[in-house]
């Protein structure tokens, strides 16, 4: 390698920030991803700008900053989307990936559904495997953030067997977690706790720190679905800590608002524990334009308050989640919204 080769020196600085993402290092990881971008851009190289706007947005999008995501990440140019540039996946559905995911946190589904089509169409013209993985985790992530559950459990059962056949095992835990993830939504909690559980026990290794939280999250939900209470408990106040630790803002909201949940959900009901959460993940996810989250937040405080009494209160804010929902078109959740309004009496 020649001194001072911007290019190459480029892509190790964006595998670097990889690594420190993966182990939850995010302040290593921009800083090499912004290393990534400028020797790129010194060096006139388009697909190390495009990796290296990657590798930046998905390090912010590990810390919820879901906005910063849709401004840092770039696809390459139409003409060169379906070639590979000697990379495992191809340059431009990991973004496309990317995308999907954070338009979903921030509620906008329409637009993060047409970039996970799009990287789907790519990865299936050219039948290339890991990009086709990579395009339907994306993809089936959005669904599970909108509950669409005809696509939230196909396209990840789909992800997770491209893992099996191509041998990319390291990424089955992360498909694994979102497919238990459905299968809560769906109900199918024998289903979901162990592969969940199993999700879980992948990622504590510490090249996997960076999806550690993910993956109890998604288990705690499970668990409070099957009434372990305590199990879910010892799940979120541990990753309230981790993400606090890393400081994974958008895990932190969840944590929150599971520990809320979790609270709710006792008998008899923890209410104050649990409005103090519900306010804290609530004045999170409203910071980082987490509406889909803010919906949920609503829908748990008021069902809160309705159980408390406070007929007002709580009438407010399930008509600020149904709301939500409408617009966001997460159908899903409202017929539960509704009904709470109707069983206590307030419509």
């Amino acid at each position: 390698m020649a001194i001072d080769d911007h290019r190459r020196l480029g892509h190790i600085s964006g595998y670097l920030s990889v690594q420190f993402r993966n182990t939850g290092a995010y302040d290593q990881a921009t800083a090499a991803g912004q290393r990534a971008l400028a020797l790129a851009a010194a060096g006139g190289d388009t697909v190390g700008h495009a990796l290296a706007n990657l590798y930046l947005g998905a390090a912010h999008w590990a810390q919820g900053d879901y906005r910063c995501l849709r401004q840092t990440i770039a696809s390459l140019p139409s003409e060169q989307r379906r070639e590979r540039h000697g990379q495992a996946t191809l340059p431009s559905v990991q973004p496309l990936a990317f995308l999907a995911m954070c338009h979903a946190e921030l509620g906008m589904f329409a637009e993060g559904r047409a970039f996970g089509e799009e990287g789907l169409q790519i990865s299936e013209t050219i039948a290339h495997p890991s990009s086709l993985m990579w395009a339907s985790y994306g993809f089936g992530l959005l669904s599970l953030c909108q509950a669409d559950l005809h696509t939230a459990i196909p396209v990840p059962e789909r992800a997770i067997s491209i893992c099996r056949e191509a041998d990319l095992r390291v990424f089955i835990p992360r498909m694994a977690a979102a497919i238990g993830a459905a299968y809560t939504l769906a109900g199918r909690v024998a289903d979901a706790v162990p592969l969940l559980t199993q999700a879980m026990e992948q990622t504590m290794a510490p090249y996997m720190a960076g999806f550690q939280a993910l993956c109890r999250l998604l288990l705690g939900a499970a668990h409070i679905l099957a009434g372990r209470l305590e199990d879910a408990h010892a799940i979120g106040d541990g990753v309230l800590a981790l993400a606090r630790e890393h400081q994974e803002r958008g895990n932190e909201a969840y944590a929150r608002r599971l520990l809320g949940e979790i609270a709710a959900h006792r008998d008899p009901a923890e209410s104050t524990l649990a409005e103090a959460h519900y306010q804290q993940a609530l004045a999170l996810a409203e910071e980082l334009g987490m509406r889909p989250l803010v919906a949920h937040c609503h829908l748990g405080l008021g069902k809160l308050c309705l159980k408390t009494g406070q007929r007002e209160q709580g009438s407010v804010a399930i008509a600020a989640a149904i709301d939500l929902y409408r617009t966001m078109e997460m159908r899903f959740w409202l017929p539960q919204a509704e009904s709470a309004l109707v069983q206590r009496g307030v419509c």
